[in-house]
């Protein structure tokens, strides 16, 4: 079986058929290419019923402002590794979910603004948090009414995007010269990956639509104006990614909730022992990457 690469066109292999184990939701089976020009892993066809797959319970709305301050600290190191490279502007999130991460850039001092597709997390930062976000799908048509901005970052997004090349065409053409582009996605060269396959939970099959090699983001953006400033597969984010991956590998073993919980210690203990290999360069879970415009 071959499919065409949604990046550079060629005709791919078939490298695996995954299911939607992470939830459940639905018994289809997915085809999964791997391109032998580009290296992009990619589902193909993309499902057209691709949003029953995102159901409420895929995010969890703070019930308060409060409650979204009181659990927002968690993602402090992201506002961290952006501050290296920024510490003032106007910053736009790409996937922001309800908001913990544009919560703690405003309070470091960014004007902040987000595009995100759920309807309800739209509603809670726009009418409770107070951040403008943009209700779209698809992020590259909302980046043709937004203006120009200093920082765009995507936190574990473009792999669910349907056309991330086009997107990362419009966020070139949205980022101020000098301005500051952060992509964290997972890690198609990940040492889980190469020994849980098809069962590696952050395949996520069908919403993880593209893995992406991070060599070929760098490639992708360069003729755009971007260049790489720093990239690390073994940042704080990457490190809960490592544990995710082995605790969700077993307890996806079983529907049995009592079961399920004692699968996933196994997986944390496992997580410490294979710990120093997941923090191989390169080999963590998951990258992330920061790019200034030239």
């Amino acid at each position: 079986m071959m499919a065409p690469c949604p990046r550079c066109n060629s005709l791919s292999p078939l490298k695996f058929r995954a299911r939607d184990v992470n939830r459940r939701i639905s018994n289809k089976t997915f085809n999964y290419y791997r391109c032998s020009e580009c290296d992009l892993i990619y589902v193909w066809p993309i499902p057209a019923d691709l949003s029953e797959y995102y159901t409420n319970e895929y995010y969890t709305v703070p019930a308060s402002l409060s409650h979204l301050e009181d659990g927002a600290e968690a993602e402090r190191y992201k506002i961290d590794i952006v501050r290296q490279f920024a510490t003032s502007g106007k910053l736009l999130e790409i996937g922001p979910a309800y908001g913990s991460f544009l919560l703690l850039a405003r309070k470091a001092g960014f004007s902040v603004e987000g595009i995100e597709m759920d309807t309800r997390c739209c509603a809670f930062l726009n009418d409770v948090v107070g951040i403008k976000t943009f209700n779209y799908s698809e992020p590259s048509h909302a980046l043709h009414e937004t203006g120009k901005y200093d920082v765009i970052t995507l936190w574990h997004v473009i792999e669910h995007l349907p056309d991330p090349w086009n997107t990362l065409a419009m966020i070139s053409r949205s980022l101020l010269p000098g301005g500051i582009l952060v992509i964290a996605a997972p890690n198609p060269h990940a040492f889980q990956f190469q020994i849980l396959k098809r069962y590696w939970p952050h395949v996520d099959a069908p919403r993880h639509l593209e893995l992406i090699p991070l060599p070929l983001i760098e490639a992708h953006l360069k003729p755009l104006g971007l260049n790489p400033l720093w990239r690390t597969s073994r940042d704080e984010g990457t490190l809960i990614w490592n544990l995710f991956g082995w605790e969700m590998f077993f307890g996806n073993m079983t529907k049995v909730r009592f079961v399920k919980r004692r699968l996933r210690k196994i997986g944390r203990v496992l997580s410490r022992l294979l710990g120093p290999v997941d923090r191989m360069t390169d080999r963590g879970s998951a990258y992330t990457a920061v790019f200034r415009k030239r």
